[in-house]
Protein backbone atom coordinates (compact mmCIF):
# COMPACT_ATOMS: atom_id res chain seq x y z
CA UNK A 1 0.00 0.00 0.00
CA UNK A 2 1.24 3.67 -0.87
CA UNK A 3 1.46 5.74 2.32
CA UNK A 4 2.35 9.21 1.81
CA UNK A 5 1.81 12.46 4.22
CA UNK A 6 1.06 15.89 3.43
CA UNK A 7 1.89 19.14 4.93
CA UNK A 8 -1.06 21.33 6.00
CA UNK A 9 0.55 25.06 6.74
CA UNK A 10 -2.63 25.45 9.12
CA UNK A 11 -2.05 28.32 11.33
CA UNK A 12 -4.99 28.28 14.23
CA UNK A 13 -3.10 28.17 17.36
CA UNK A 14 -2.70 31.99 17.41
CA UNK A 15 0.89 31.28 19.37
CA UNK A 16 3.02 30.66 16.30
CA UNK A 17 3.82 33.46 13.49
CA UNK A 18 3.52 31.79 10.09
CA UNK A 19 7.29 31.64 9.38
CA UNK A 20 7.16 29.58 12.61
CA UNK A 21 4.04 27.28 10.87
CA UNK A 22 6.46 27.10 7.59
CA UNK A 23 9.71 26.13 9.28
CA UNK A 24 8.01 23.40 10.96
CA UNK A 25 6.38 21.95 7.98
CA UNK A 26 9.27 22.03 6.17
CA UNK A 27 10.47 19.79 8.96
CA UNK A 28 7.88 17.23 8.96
CA UNK A 29 8.32 16.80 5.15
CA UNK A 30 11.88 16.25 5.49
CA UNK A 31 11.41 13.63 7.83
CA UNK A 32 9.09 11.86 4.66
CA UNK A 33 11.96 10.65 3.05
CA UNK A 34 13.86 8.98 6.19
CA UNK A 35 10.79 7.56 8.19
CA UNK A 36 9.88 5.41 4.85
CA UNK A 37 6.75 7.31 3.65
CA UNK A 38 6.23 7.59 -0.75
CA UNK A 39 5.22 10.70 -1.21
CA UNK A 40 4.75 13.70 0.50
CA UNK A 41 1.63 16.27 -0.79
CA UNK A 42 0.62 20.16 -0.34
CA UNK A 43 -2.79 21.60 -0.50
CA UNK A 44 -3.27 25.14 -2.28
CA UNK A 45 -5.09 27.55 -0.12
CA UNK A 46 -5.36 31.12 -0.13
CA UNK A 47 -5.92 34.78 2.30
CA UNK A 48 -6.74 32.60 6.10
CA UNK A 49 -4.83 30.76 8.07
CA UNK A 50 -7.13 27.69 7.59
CA UNK A 51 -3.89 26.38 4.60
CA UNK A 52 -0.59 28.20 4.01
CA UNK A 53 0.57 27.34 0.57
CA UNK A 54 -0.55 29.40 -2.25
CA UNK A 55 2.02 27.99 -4.54
CA UNK A 56 1.87 24.23 -4.55
CA UNK A 57 4.74 23.75 -7.30
CA UNK A 58 6.84 26.09 -5.37
CA UNK A 59 6.92 24.10 -2.38
CA UNK A 60 6.71 21.02 -3.88
CA UNK A 61 9.56 21.86 -6.56
CA UNK A 62 11.55 23.43 -3.38
CA UNK A 63 10.91 19.58 -1.82
CA UNK A 64 12.30 18.18 -4.99
CA UNK A 65 15.78 19.51 -4.45
CA UNK A 66 15.66 18.03 -1.01
CA UNK A 67 14.74 14.49 -1.63
CA UNK A 68 15.74 11.50 -4.11
CA UNK A 69 12.61 8.87 -4.62
CA UNK A 70 9.34 10.30 -2.53
CA UNK A 71 6.32 11.28 -5.11
CA UNK A 72 5.71 15.02 -4.96
CA UNK A 73 1.75 15.44 -4.94
CA UNK A 74 -0.86 18.42 -5.46
CA UNK A 75 -3.98 18.02 -3.04
CA UNK A 76 -5.21 20.09 -4.69
CA UNK A 77 -4.49 22.48 -7.20
CA UNK A 78 -7.41 24.05 -8.03
CA UNK A 79 -7.22 25.30 -11.82
CA UNK A 80 -10.07 28.12 -11.52
CA UNK A 81 -7.56 30.49 -9.83
CA UNK A 82 -4.78 29.67 -12.60
CA UNK A 83 -3.99 30.61 -15.89
CA UNK A 84 -3.39 26.91 -17.40
CA UNK A 85 -0.48 27.87 -19.39
CA UNK A 86 1.43 29.05 -16.57
CA UNK A 87 0.60 25.74 -14.18
CA UNK A 88 1.14 23.20 -17.14
CA UNK A 89 4.47 24.93 -17.21
CA UNK A 90 4.91 24.64 -13.28
CA UNK A 91 4.00 21.08 -13.35
CA UNK A 92 6.65 20.11 -15.66
CA UNK A 93 9.30 22.17 -14.48
CA UNK A 94 8.64 20.17 -10.97
CA UNK A 95 8.33 16.73 -13.16
CA UNK A 96 11.64 17.68 -14.90
CA UNK A 97 13.67 18.19 -11.70
CA UNK A 98 12.27 15.77 -9.58
CA UNK A 99 12.72 12.97 -12.72
CA UNK A 100 9.51 12.34 -13.32
CA UNK A 101 8.16 11.91 -9.53
CA UNK A 102 5.16 14.52 -10.09
CA UNK A 103 1.66 13.62 -8.88
CA UNK A 104 -0.91 16.00 -10.28
CA UNK A 105 -3.92 16.19 -7.95
CA UNK A 106 -6.63 18.90 -9.31
CA UNK A 107 -9.70 20.61 -8.29
CA UNK A 108 -12.61 23.29 -9.00
CA UNK A 109 -12.50 25.25 -5.28
CA UNK A 110 -15.13 25.75 -2.48
CA UNK A 111 -14.00 28.69 -0.72
CA UNK A 112 -15.86 31.41 -1.69
CA UNK A 113 -12.80 33.75 0.33
CA UNK A 114 -10.83 32.63 -2.74
CA UNK A 115 -12.80 32.74 -5.40
CA UNK A 116 -13.81 36.52 -4.32
CA UNK A 117 -9.99 37.01 -3.72
CA UNK A 118 -9.27 36.35 -7.25
CA UNK A 119 -12.17 37.71 -8.64
CA UNK A 120 -13.30 35.06 -10.25
CA UNK A 121 -17.22 33.79 -10.46
CA UNK A 122 -17.41 30.66 -8.84
CA UNK A 123 -20.57 29.71 -10.48
CA UNK A 124 -18.26 29.34 -13.27
CA UNK A 125 -15.59 26.91 -11.54
CA UNK A 126 -17.51 23.79 -12.79
CA UNK A 127 -17.08 24.81 -16.81
CA UNK A 128 -13.85 26.37 -15.97
CA UNK A 129 -12.02 23.05 -14.42
CA UNK A 130 -13.46 21.05 -17.72
CA UNK A 131 -11.89 23.12 -19.81
CA UNK A 132 -8.51 23.91 -17.97
CA UNK A 133 -7.90 20.11 -17.59
CA UNK A 134 -8.86 19.09 -20.42
CA UNK A 135 -6.05 21.95 -22.47
CA UNK A 136 -3.66 20.88 -19.47
CA UNK A 137 -3.52 17.24 -19.59
CA UNK A 138 -3.48 17.48 -23.56
CA UNK A 139 -0.17 19.87 -23.38
CA UNK A 140 1.22 17.08 -21.00
CA UNK A 141 0.09 14.24 -23.79
CA UNK A 142 1.38 16.38 -26.58
CA UNK A 143 3.23 18.78 -25.83
CA UNK A 144 1.69 21.64 -27.01
CA UNK A 145 -1.66 23.65 -25.52
CA UNK A 146 -4.69 24.81 -27.25
CA UNK A 147 -8.23 25.24 -26.45
CA UNK A 148 -11.27 26.83 -28.22
CA UNK A 149 -13.80 26.99 -25.19
CA UNK A 150 -16.18 29.22 -23.59
CA UNK A 151 -14.11 30.18 -20.93
CA UNK A 152 -10.61 29.15 -21.83
CA UNK A 153 -9.02 30.27 -25.64
CA UNK A 154 -5.41 29.58 -25.95
CA UNK A 155 -4.02 29.64 -29.72
CA UNK A 156 -1.33 26.39 -30.22
CA UNK A 157 1.40 27.16 -28.09
CA UNK A 158 4.18 25.17 -27.10
CA UNK A 159 5.19 24.46 -23.01
CA UNK A 160 8.53 24.10 -22.48
CA UNK A 161 10.37 22.21 -21.37
CA UNK A 162 8.40 19.70 -23.14
CA UNK A 163 6.95 16.72 -21.40
CA UNK A 164 9.24 13.47 -20.68
CA UNK A 165 6.54 11.27 -19.90
CA UNK A 166 2.41 10.64 -19.72
CA UNK A 167 0.69 12.00 -16.88
CA UNK A 168 -2.18 9.17 -17.13
CA UNK A 169 -2.00 6.86 -14.01
CA UNK A 170 -0.82 9.56 -11.87
CA UNK A 171 -3.56 12.65 -12.41
CA UNK A 172 -6.30 12.90 -9.33
CA UNK A 173 -9.35 14.81 -8.47
CA UNK A 174 -10.98 15.90 -5.23
CA UNK A 175 -14.30 15.41 -6.64
CA UNK A 176 -16.74 12.28 -7.39
CA UNK A 177 -20.46 13.82 -7.12
CA UNK A 178 -22.88 12.67 -9.91
CA UNK A 179 -22.38 15.74 -11.74
CA UNK A 180 -18.93 15.38 -12.31
CA UNK A 181 -18.21 11.33 -12.36
CA UNK A 182 -18.44 11.73 -16.41
CA UNK A 183 -16.03 14.08 -16.92
CA UNK A 184 -13.33 13.13 -14.06
CA UNK A 185 -14.10 9.43 -16.27
CA UNK A 186 -13.48 10.94 -19.90
CA UNK A 187 -10.42 12.56 -18.88
CA UNK A 188 -9.13 9.69 -17.20
CA UNK A 189 -8.28 11.15 -13.95
CA UNK A 190 -8.29 8.93 -10.60
CA UNK A 191 -10.06 10.00 -7.61
CA UNK A 192 -8.55 11.73 -4.43
CA UNK A 193 -11.23 11.55 -1.01
CA UNK A 194 -11.00 14.19 0.89
CA UNK A 195 -13.78 12.89 3.36
CA UNK A 196 -16.72 15.25 3.84
CA UNK A 197 -19.68 12.74 3.05
CA UNK A 198 -21.29 10.03 4.86
CA UNK A 199 -18.70 6.79 3.51
CA UNK A 200 -21.99 4.51 2.19
CA UNK A 201 -22.64 8.24 -0.16
CA UNK A 202 -18.99 8.05 -0.88
CA UNK A 203 -18.84 4.64 -1.96
CA UNK A 204 -22.06 5.05 -3.77
CA UNK A 205 -20.92 7.56 -5.82
CA UNK A 206 -17.39 6.12 -6.16
CA UNK A 207 -18.75 2.79 -7.89
CA UNK A 208 -21.24 5.54 -10.32
CA UNK A 209 -17.68 6.95 -11.23
CA UNK A 210 -16.38 4.03 -11.77
CA UNK A 211 -19.01 2.18 -13.63
CA UNK A 212 -19.09 5.37 -16.42
CA UNK A 213 -14.86 5.12 -16.52
CA UNK A 214 -15.20 1.45 -17.85
CA UNK A 215 -17.98 2.51 -20.02
CA UNK A 216 -15.94 5.49 -21.80
CA UNK A 217 -12.64 4.09 -21.60
CA UNK A 218 -13.18 0.59 -22.11
CA UNK A 219 -10.79 -0.65 -18.75
CA UNK A 220 -11.20 -0.63 -15.08
CA UNK A 221 -10.80 3.02 -13.06
CA UNK A 222 -7.56 4.16 -11.02
CA UNK A 223 -7.71 2.93 -7.52
CA UNK A 224 -8.44 5.76 -5.16
CA UNK A 225 -6.39 7.62 -2.62
CA UNK A 226 -7.74 8.60 0.52
CA UNK A 227 -6.63 11.57 2.74
CA UNK A 228 -7.29 11.73 6.34
CA UNK A 229 -6.07 13.59 9.38
CA UNK A 230 -4.20 10.91 11.92
CA UNK A 231 -4.13 11.53 15.48
CA UNK A 232 -1.84 8.63 17.01
CA UNK A 233 -0.83 8.17 21.03
CA UNK A 234 0.18 4.76 22.64
CA UNK A 235 -1.99 6.27 25.26
CA UNK A 236 -5.81 5.78 24.29
CA UNK A 237 -6.76 8.55 26.49
CA UNK A 238 -4.19 10.69 25.36
CA UNK A 239 -5.56 9.96 21.68
CA UNK A 240 -9.07 10.73 22.25
CA UNK A 241 -7.88 13.76 23.63
CA UNK A 242 -6.19 14.36 20.54
CA UNK A 243 -9.07 13.95 18.78
CA UNK A 244 -11.41 16.33 20.70
CA UNK A 245 -9.16 19.25 20.58
CA UNK A 246 -6.92 18.83 16.97
CA UNK A 247 -9.65 16.78 14.99
CA UNK A 248 -12.16 18.57 15.61
CA UNK A 249 -10.84 22.08 15.55
CA UNK A 250 -9.47 20.83 12.18
CA UNK A 251 -13.16 20.14 11.41
CA UNK A 252 -14.44 23.81 12.46
CA UNK A 253 -12.06 25.05 10.38
CA UNK A 254 -12.57 23.69 7.18
CA UNK A 255 -16.36 24.68 8.69
CA UNK A 256 -15.61 27.94 8.83
CA UNK A 257 -13.47 28.31 5.57
CA UNK A 258 -15.87 26.23 2.95
CA UNK A 259 -18.76 28.14 4.89
CA UNK A 260 -20.57 24.35 4.96
CA UNK A 261 -23.36 26.30 7.06
CA UNK A 262 -23.79 29.16 4.12
CA UNK A 263 -27.23 28.93 2.93
CA UNK A 264 -26.29 31.32 0.00
CA UNK A 265 -24.00 28.28 -1.52
CA UNK A 266 -27.16 26.73 -2.24
CA UNK A 267 -27.78 29.84 -5.26
CA UNK A 268 -24.47 29.46 -6.81
CA UNK A 269 -24.15 27.07 -9.76
CA UNK A 270 -22.67 24.13 -9.01
CA UNK A 271 -22.88 24.40 -5.51
CA UNK A 272 -26.22 23.01 -4.93
CA UNK A 273 -25.40 19.97 -2.61
CA UNK A 274 -24.17 22.76 -0.25
CA UNK A 275 -26.83 24.67 -0.07
CA UNK A 276 -28.69 21.73 1.42
CA UNK A 277 -25.89 20.57 4.02
CA UNK A 278 -26.39 24.24 5.27
CA UNK A 279 -29.54 23.36 5.68
CA UNK A 280 -29.20 20.10 7.33
CA UNK A 281 -26.80 21.87 10.09
CA UNK A 282 -29.27 24.52 10.69
CA UNK A 283 -31.38 21.53 11.77
CA UNK A 284 -28.99 19.59 14.06
CA UNK A 285 -26.45 22.23 14.92
CA UNK A 286 -22.79 23.07 14.30
CA UNK A 287 -21.53 20.82 16.78
CA UNK A 288 -23.16 18.00 15.66
CA UNK A 289 -21.40 18.67 11.84
CA UNK A 290 -18.07 19.13 13.62
CA UNK A 291 -18.22 16.19 15.06
CA UNK A 292 -19.54 14.22 11.86
CA UNK A 293 -16.31 15.27 9.81
CA UNK A 294 -14.01 14.99 12.57
CA UNK A 295 -15.33 10.73 13.26
CA UNK A 296 -14.61 10.42 9.27
CA UNK A 297 -10.81 11.01 10.27
CA UNK A 298 -8.34 8.16 12.17
CA UNK A 299 -7.38 8.38 15.70
CA UNK A 300 -6.11 5.64 18.39
CA UNK A 301 -3.36 3.88 19.84
CA UNK A 302 -1.71 2.34 16.38
CA UNK A 303 -2.95 -0.77 16.45
CA UNK A 304 -6.70 1.46 16.82
CA UNK A 305 -5.31 3.77 13.72
CA UNK A 306 -4.25 0.74 11.63
CA UNK A 307 -7.38 -0.85 11.86
CA UNK A 308 -9.23 2.09 11.12
CA UNK A 309 -7.17 2.94 8.08
CA UNK A 310 -7.56 -0.76 6.44
CA UNK A 311 -11.72 -0.43 7.38
CA UNK A 312 -11.32 2.70 5.06
CA UNK A 313 -9.33 1.13 2.15
CA UNK A 314 -11.62 -1.93 1.94
CA UNK A 315 -14.73 0.39 1.88
CA UNK A 316 -13.35 2.24 -1.29
CA UNK A 317 -10.34 -0.47 -2.74
CA UNK A 318 -7.88 2.12 -2.62
CA UNK A 319 -4.04 2.26 -3.50
CA UNK A 320 -3.26 4.49 -1.04
CA UNK A 321 -3.40 6.81 2.18
CA UNK A 322 -2.18 10.27 2.20
CA UNK A 323 -1.98 11.24 6.15
CA UNK A 324 -1.91 14.82 7.56
CA UNK A 325 -0.37 14.87 11.17
CA UNK A 326 -0.15 18.52 11.98
CA UNK A 327 -3.60 20.42 12.18
CA UNK A 328 -6.38 22.08 14.12
CA UNK A 329 -3.77 24.11 16.54
CA UNK A 330 -1.93 21.03 17.60
CA UNK A 331 1.81 22.21 19.40
CA UNK A 332 4.35 21.58 17.25
CA UNK A 333 6.13 18.74 19.16
CA UNK A 334 3.17 16.81 19.18
CA UNK A 335 2.86 16.80 15.67
CA UNK A 336 6.31 15.94 15.44
CA UNK A 337 5.47 12.83 17.73
CA UNK A 338 1.84 11.93 16.19
CA UNK A 339 4.28 11.47 12.33
CA UNK A 340 7.24 9.41 14.27
CA UNK A 341 5.00 7.05 16.44
CA UNK A 342 2.71 6.57 13.12
CA UNK A 343 5.80 6.04 11.11
CA UNK A 344 7.32 3.56 13.89
CA UNK A 345 4.15 1.29 14.63
CA UNK A 346 1.96 1.54 11.79
CA UNK A 347 3.57 2.64 8.68
CA UNK A 348 5.40 -0.59 8.22
CA UNK A 349 2.18 -2.38 8.51
CA UNK A 350 0.21 -0.47 5.61
CA UNK A 351 3.41 -0.76 3.15
CA UNK A 352 3.08 -4.93 3.36
CA UNK A 353 -0.57 -4.85 2.88
CA UNK A 354 -1.06 -5.86 -1.41
CA UNK A 355 -3.73 -3.82 -2.77
CA UNK A 356 -3.01 -4.46 -6.57
CA UNK A 357 -2.81 -0.55 -7.54
CA UNK A 358 -0.23 2.48 -7.32
CA UNK A 359 -0.22 6.08 -6.31
CA UNK A 360 0.59 8.27 -9.49
CA UNK A 361 2.70 4.64 -10.76
CA UNK A 362 4.96 4.84 -6.89
CA UNK A 363 4.10 1.34 -5.49
CA UNK A 364 3.86 1.30 -1.64
CA UNK A 365 8.36 0.26 -0.62
CA UNK A 366 9.32 -1.80 2.09
CA UNK A 367 10.61 0.89 4.89
CA UNK A 368 13.50 0.58 6.89
CA UNK A 369 11.53 1.18 10.30
CA UNK A 370 10.64 -1.28 12.87
CA UNK A 371 7.11 -3.06 13.38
Amino acid sequence: MHVGMSTFFQNLAGGYTDQEVYAHEIAMADMAEPLGFDSIWAAEHHFDEYTMCPNVAQFLTYMAGRTNRVGLGSMVMVLPWHDPIRLAEEVLVLDHVSKGRAILGVGRGLGRIEFEGFRINMGESRERFVEYAEAILNAFETGYIEANGQFYKQPRTAIRPFPFQSFRGRTYAAAVSPESARIMARLGIGILIIAQKPWETTVAELNNYREIYREINGTEAPKPIIASFIACHEDASVAQEMYEKYIRGYSRSALNHYEFHNKGLADIKGYEYYGALARNIEKHGVDEFVDFLAKLQVWGTPDQVFEQIMENQKRVDAAGLISIFSYGGMPQELATKNMKLFAEKVLPRLKRQEVNGSVGGIRGRVTIAAD
